[in-house]
């Protein structure tokens, strides 16, 4: 039944002190309002405490000497204090429900922020299904921590209350009704241990369910074009039914509880209620005390049965919040060493880096100095590479599948770290950078160009979302004069649909190399696409190219034939190795690597081949 559902690798464990304390922490900025919320459910628990004390009084009343007058008032005393009960209930409710979703909204924030900020090392190990389930299915169940929290602390309030209304009622029988609380406390906390383990089962078998549907749907068009609907439904189904078992589990675990502390409670009552029976046959008690007595005993009860009650509901929102706080608390492959300039760049700045110095216009140099770099002990990738890229130049790297060509674009971008050797950008370390404003200054346009929905217009000044309508339309008719664009149903207003499904490949790669001309980086990084494009889509793209690669150090991994001559430089790449280096033509001169490459997969594109 739990086959599947191992922890991640960056989760961890954490004490429930722990997970307290640091939850704890999430209400500091909203003290008053968790006060107030305190103090307005303590206003309720008064208010309904003061109706068995009038009940009671009025008992007694009634039963010394019968009158129409004391019923009315003890009946008017009672409306009132149900009106007061409903205004304390309405306003609590209204603070509850604004404390727990600040409380929650600000933890969402936090798991999201450090999703985001994670290596894409992290996106490429990890499901992105189970990473969306701790940011909204675990995060959401903590709203019940919460509000159990908030129901505790004042309830607790009133237990206080009690003991001293019950001690004035009967000595010997509050003494009684304390020496029995412990047993109830304590059978919630021997349900602890099978609550926290069925709990976080539960959630992740809630993940797999949530990966699974993501997984089908974003791969829905290659699972109808091979007619493969009925494997994904059946999948499905498998996953599915491992959640119906699981939490059917889950479910009968934390079901014991309920009836055990039910019964345990009934049980402590009835004695009382025969130990109070007795008092008011000897005339220890009266009528009326004895039933103020057996109703203040059941709300006596009421915060300890909560305690034991919902531990299981407390243990499930504090598993969740410990894969939520695992989340947060990953530690990072990439790492800087160095950042001494607190200074965040704005849309206006020019490009630089922010380091050890104030910050500099990039003049775009590249140099890789003996650098190693393996994705795990069994999978290394550049073994000792060193390679100097000019300001201004542009480098095309070929080679085979597997010779390295992705892994040093994914270097430079720091996605990924590399073990040793340095990489350097105009002389300057990259791992003494500042990340985000350094990944600021290289544009790239990956193999297959990611869209968001919107329109073309949207996702062109993706990057500059300071430039006018205007101004991308600038941008965008630079590029072949604009002749693309007819091309489109309504231009830069064109929907591009769900990650641009709804334009060709062509036309991605058209609008993704028209955001980068928009952002003008001093370093271009294109991991060209290998689908191929009519003549003149192709055309269009190459225009695009070139107008990029006029004003910027550029690595291109190329698999067109007219983007390998573009280049200044081409390097031939074999299993993380140079082993050749220079222009089209005299790679050609020498033969070799390159033109063995060359008559494998270029030849074919030039105009001037013939079968």
């Amino acid at each position: 039944m739990f086959s599947g559902l191992n922890a991640e690798a960056y989760d961890r464990a954490y004490s429930d002190r722990q997970l307290i304390r640091r939850l704890a922490g999430y209400f500091v900025p909203f003290r008053r309002a968790f006060v107030w919320l305190c103090l307005l459910i303590l206003a309720i628990s008064i208010i309904q405490l003061f109706g068995p004390l009038a009940a009671a009084q009025g008992i007694d009343m009634v039963a010394a000497q019968p009158s129409l007058n004391a019923i009315l008032w003890l009946g008017l005393a009672l409306l009132g204090l149900a009106v007061a009960n409903w205004l304390a209930t309405l306003l609590s409710r209204r603070a509850s429900a604004r404390l727990i979703g600040d409380i929650i909204a600000a933890l969402r924030s936090d798991a999201f922020t450090a999703s985001i900020s994670h290596d894409l090392s992290f996106f490429d190990k990890y499901q992105s299904g189970k990473i969306i389930s701790r940011i909204t299915n675990d995060t959401q169940e903590l709203s019940n921590v919460v509000n159990l929290i908030t129901q505790l602390a004042s309830q607790f309030g009133v237990m206080i209350i009690l003991t001293v209304v019950l001690m004035r009622i009967s000595v010997l029988l509050t003494l009684a009704l304390l020496l029995m609380s412990p047993l109830v406390v304590l059978l919630g906390i021997l349900f602890r241990r099978a609550a926290r383990r069925v709990t976080r089962n539960g959630f992740r078998v809630t993940a797999e369910v949530n990966a699974a549907i993501q997984e089908a749907v974003a791969g829905m068009r290659v699972a109808k074009n091979f007619r493969q609907e009925a494997n994904i439904y059946e999948n499905f189904t498998r996953i599915n039914g491992q959640a119906y078992d699981v939490n059917v589990r889950r479910g009968f675990v934390l079901s014991i509880v309920f009836p055990a502390v039910d019964a345990m409670g009934g049980a402590a009552t009835a004695l009382l209620v025969y130990m109070g029976g007795i008092a008011v046959s000897s005339h220890v008690l009266t009528v009326g005390a004895w039933f103020l007595f057996i109703t203040s005993v059941f709300r006596f009860w009421f915060p300890l049965s909560n305690l034991a009650s919902f531990w299981s509901q407390i243990q499930g929102g504090l598993s969740a919040c410990e894969r939520v706080f695992a989340l947060i608390d990953a530690e990072h492959t990439v790492k800087q060493i160095a950042v001494t300039d607190d200074r965040r760049p704005t849309a206006d700045d020019s490009a630089a880096v922010v380091g050890p110095q104030s910050p500099v216009v990039l003049r775009g140099e590249i140099e890789f100095k003996h650098v190693h770099f393996r994705y795990n002990e069994q999978q290394k990738v550049l073994d000792d590479f060193s390679l100097c890229i000019n300001p201004g130049e542009s480098v095309a790297f070929v080679g085979h599948t597997g010779a390295g060509k992705s892994s040093i674009i994914k270097l430079v971008m720091r996605f990924y770290e590399f073990q040793e050797g340095q990489i350097l950008v105009d002389g300057q370390d990259i791992r003494a950078a500042d990340l985000a404003y350094f990944r600021r200054q290289i544009g790239l346009v990956s193999q297959s160009p990611f869209l968001f929905a919107g329109t073309v217009m949207d996702n062109i000044r993706y990057a500059t979302p300071h430039l006018s309508d205007a101004d991308v339309a600038s941008v965008a008719t630079r590029i072949g004069e604009g002749e693309w664009l007819e091309t489109l149903p309504n231009g830069l207003l064109s929907q591009v649909g769900e990650r641009g499904g709804r334009l060709s490949m062509g036309q991605r790669q058209l609008v993704a190399l028209a955001r980068v001309l928009a952002q003008k980086p001093p370093i271009f990084i294109l991991d060209e696409a290998t689908a191929s494009v009519d003549p003149f889509t192709e055309l269009q793209i190459q225009n695009a190219l070139n107008l990029i690669l006029a004003n910027s150090t550029s690595i291109l991994i190329a698999h067109r034939l007219s983007t390998v001559r573009a280049a200044n430089r081409i390097i031939a790449l074999d299993h993380g190795h140079i082993i050749q280096a220079g222009n089209h033509e005299q790679l050609m001169r020498e033969g070799g690597y390159y033109a063995e490459l060359y008559q494998t997969y270029f030849r074919h594109q030039n105009a001037d081949y013939r079968l």
